[in-house]
């Protein structure tokens, strides 16, 4: 199968996917795993419970703000489950939820992917900010 014939297929089916279902919901959720923070996060939660503090002190630069929005859209998507102990102080634990396990696989591929590439997608930034005449700052 040629390029294009391929191209074409892959936006058919995404246009498609984009028709047969609610739009909104399909961006929102691919609005959710694109943000910069939701995937360190299942990530992170992937391999067990993590209490706030941990959470905060594992992802690296997150605020405090930004670790509970996230989260609390994450919970709020299905995705991670906040438990609260009744202790004193209470103690609170993050985990992904049997549904956010199905997202893991597709999120550690992609990460690992983002790794293993990227010494290349460095060289490359490099060389088109050098082509383009930027200072390298200019893009992400």
């Amino acid at each position: 199968m040629s390029h294009q014939a391929e191209a074409d297929r892959v936006l058919r089916s995404l246009g498609r996917d984009c028709l047969e279902h609610d739009p909104d919901v399909l961006r929102s959720v691919l609005d959710r795993v694109g943000d910069k923070w939701s995937l360190i996060l299942i990530g992170l939660l992937d391999k067990g419970p993590m209490r706030f503090t941990e959470l905060l002190r594992t992802a690296p630069g997150i605020s405090r703000r930004m670790l509970t929005l996230t989260l609390r859209s994450l919970e709020r998507d299905g995705l991670v489950k906040r438990v609260i102990y009744p202790e004193s102080p209470p103690r609170v634990e993050y985990e992904v939820t049997p549904f956010g396990r199905t997202l893991s696989e597709p999120v550690l591929a992609l990460t690992r992917w983002a790794a293993d590439n990227q010494d290349t997608i460095r060289a490359n930034r490099h060389a088109f900010d050098k082509a383009a005449g930027f200072d390298g700052d200019d893009l992400g």
